[in-house]
């Protein structure tokens, strides 16, 4: 049976990534560490998916994992720059990906105030 629809917009989502890592100013984030949460959307193309049920077709979800849990692990001062290296690895190792939206959640930052996160969102586009 021939499907009767069409696809107005394609995203594979990853939500509420846990993960510890050493990012931060303060020296003491880069010994100890701290929880993070990565929340990501990327744009591809899954119409054919849709139709064929083939993996091929698609985003792998272990594969955007791998890349979030590897560019975490490389300290940096900044939420923006690991987001960034997050997005554009994505791009960089899979070219279905079209657009990739990250928002990095630093969980009780060192603040002194009462707060689930800080967080950046960037949306890195080819």
């Amino acid at each position: 049976m021939e499907n009767k629809y069409r696809i107005a917009s394609d995203y594979i989502a990853l939500c509420g990534v846990r993960l510890h890592a050493r990012h931060g100013v303060l020296p003491q984030e880069r010994v100890t560490g701290g929880e993070f949460i990565v929340d990501l959307k990327v744009k591809c193309p899954l119409a054919r998916a849709a139709e064929t049920d083939d993996v091929a077709d698609t985003l792998n979800y272990a594969e955007l994992y791998r890349i979030i849990n590897k560019e975490m692990q490389t300290p940096s001062n900044l939420l923006e720059h690991v987001a960034g290296r997050i997005g554009g690895r994505i791009l960089a190792e899979m070219p279905m990906a079209e657009e990739v939206w990250v928002r990095l959640t630093k969980c009780n930052p060192p603040m002194g105030a009462d707060l689930d996160g800080a967080a950046v969102e960037l949306t890195v586009v080819r």
